[in-house]
């Protein structure tokens, strides 16, 4: 037989996480490592075959020993003694079955014995069919209850799950990389929210190409974490995996490839607003046919004869034919960007990750990060940084090891022995905390021996709107330069962000010695795209920031120059795009 790839290995050990999950009690435990396993086994670089055959598995983060032995039985025979003991304890189907509220596994295994069930679809048309309430311990209550719950269920799926954007790029990657192993395939990019770095991604979008789109589907339904498909056509389908993440493939012609990339890209409403202005111009941008042609020649123009599609080689060929700007993903949202295209004001110098020079808002071992200095020093070096602030917390937020005056100040002689290791350049910070009266939780006598200061809220002191922009205006009108950190405090997903009259903050910023962090942290990615914008009116600089609790959170930056592209952010308004000695200068606090 064939050996199992990663992907099915993958596939496997998430169901052993799953069946594991059903045990309950200390197999939780399990579970959540068979997990882990699943997913970096998912997203491992290269040949599997070729790091079991070296016998390294184990170098991998997350895999053991014991976990290393099932992902060897799974390779080389497709299946392993765990995954088959937990599938003889449970009925055929128990996983989809479980998915519906208080239909315990005993249940199910009353079900699947008396009837054969194990889907919903043949539970609920056992169901429909009056045959349950014949089970022992079901009854026509018991019945009638089970359809409602399949009937919820139903609609609850059809409720679209968002997935952190860091999440969603991790799956998207592993499809991709599935992808690029199909025979005949010319290229293969990411549409929709996570193309547009959204914060969070609800369908993961897919456009690809070859002279057999319909191979694609095929080879792309053969995923082994695909656990349903929801719809599919010859040349497009949509599918649930493992994770629970949607995924939606459109497979095309080589010469359909950027008008589809286009569609699919969105917004709606961009795209909508683009083919009314094409409709406006005699020109039929068709979603279905993935063309564009003249449909009647414009007065005192010619782009070619009446019906005959116009050649579209790149998904940037459209908009100069609609006599506009190109407009980067990022900043299709119809927000006034086509309308800024429309007359050339679209800023062509967005910021790009290669133009950040420098890591800022870095934390390590002294309060809450996992990495010390050195580390966290050599891992930026590696990434090609010139210079890194090293910005632990100050000591109000004592919960996250905050620095009193005697730690920082072995801080900053540890600082300057790594300074000595290393070729980057290390600038002395803190993440000082902004008190309920507006002021900094050091005194201003510290804060002016610091290289960088950035000022952040953590705690809200239960303060209405009002007090928070007092709290805020007083903060920012410190004499000392700072960079106001995670702006409004949001955990996208968890907790909103805290209110208070961000305009009026905007203005006196304006007007102090302070710049503004746009957050990497996918959990924050704060200030949003919409203030972002509003701060770039008054003029206000930006520092991209990595929040980095960990040398592996360092590649957060991306996420960060991804939501500053959302907010139409240029080169010229980003700090850290200086060199070493220019940004120390602009943000040194005295």
């Amino acid at each position: 037989m064939d050996k199992l790839d990663k992907f099915a290995i993958a596939a496997a050990l998430q169901e052993i996480s799953s069946l594991l999950e059903l045990k309950g009690g200390v197999s939780r435990y399990k579970a959540r490592a068979y997990q882990t396993g699943a997913r970096a086994i998912a997203a491992v670089a290269g040949d599997i075959g070729k790091l079991i055959q070296d016998n390294r598995l184990t170098s991998i983060p997350g895999i053991g020993n014991a976990l290393a032995s099932q992902i060897k039985q799974l390779h080389s025979t497709g299946s392993c003694s765990v995954l088959e003991g937990l599938r003889k304890e449970f009925p055929q189907g128990i996983l989809e079955l479980s998915r519906l509220p208080g239909l315990s596994v005993a249940k199910i295994a009353k079900l699947h014995e008396a009837l054969g069930v194990t889907s919903i679809a043949e539970l609920q048309a056992a169901a429909e069919a009056g045959r349950v309430r014949n089970v022992k311990g079901f009854g026509a209550k018991t019945e009638q209850r089970l359809l409602e719950l399949i009937a919820d269920h139903d609609r609850d799926h059809k409720t679209e799950k968002r997935f952190h954007i860091h999440h969603a790029e991790r799956i998207g990657d592993q499809v991709l990389s599935y992808l690029q192993a199909a025979p005949g395939l010319r290229e293969v990019n990411f549409a929709g929210s996570l193309r547009r770095w959204k914060e969070t991604v609800g369908t993961i979008r897919i456009v690809a190409s070859s002279n057999r789109p319909e191979a694609l589907v095929e080879h792309f339904l053969r995923f082994p974490l695909i656990v349903k498909v929801e719809d599919q056509t010859d040349t497009s389908c949509s599918v649930q995996l493992a994770e629970g993440a949607r995924v939606s493939l459109r497979a095309v012609q080589p010469n359909q490839f950027a008008l589809a990339l286009f569609w699919e890209t969105g917004s709606e409403a961009h795209v909508n607003k683009l083919h009314g202005i094409a409709s406006r111009q005699g020109l039929d941008l068709n979603r279905q046919s993935l063309k564009l042609k003249i449909n009647r020649a414009k007065k005192g123009k010619s782009l070619g004869s009446g019906g005959r599609p116009l050649e579209i080689r790149n998904e940037s060929d459209v908009y100069p034919l609609l006599h506009m700007q190109y407009v980067p993903p990022e900043l299709r949202e119809d927000e006034g960007e086509i309308e800024a295209a429309v007359n050339k004001r679209l800023p062509e110098d967005l910021v790009a990750l290669a133009d950040i020079q420098g890591m800022v808002h870095c934390h390590t071992t002294y309060s809450d990060g996992k990495n010390s200095i050195e580390e966290m020093a050599r891992a930026a070096e590696a990434m090609g940084m010139k210079y890194l602030t090293i910005t632990d917390h100050s000591p109000t937020a004592f919960y996250a090891g905050g620095l009193k005056l005697d730690r920082l100040q072995r801080q900053w002689e540890e600082i300057g022995e790594t300074q000595e290791k290393v070729k980057i350049k290390l600038l002395k910070g803190t993440e000082s905390d902004i008190l309920s009266d507006g002021r900094l939780d050091y005194p201003d006598r510290v804060l002016e021996k610091f290289d960088v200061v950035i000022a952040s809220i953590h705690s809200r002191y239960k303060m209405d709107s009002e007090k928070m922009t007092r709290c805020l205006v007083t903060a920012m009108r410190q004499p000392v330069f700072k960079i106001w950190g995670h702006a409004l405090g949001r955990l996208i997903q968890r907790r909103p962000p805290f209110e208070c009259d961000v305009e009026r903050v905007l203005d006196v910023i304006a007007e102090s010695r302070a710049a503004i962090e746009v957050n990497g942290d996918p959990y924050r990615l704060d200030m949003e795209p919409r203030w972002i914008r509003e701060a770039r009116k008054r003029k206000i600089k930006f520092v991209i920031s990595v929040d980095a609790h960990s040398a592996g959170a360092l590649h957060n930056l991306k996420y960060g120059v991804g939501i500053a592209r959302r907010g139409w952010l240029r080169r010229g308004e980003v700090l850290n795009t200086l060199g070493a000695k220019a940004f120390a200068k602009v943000v040194r606090p005295g």
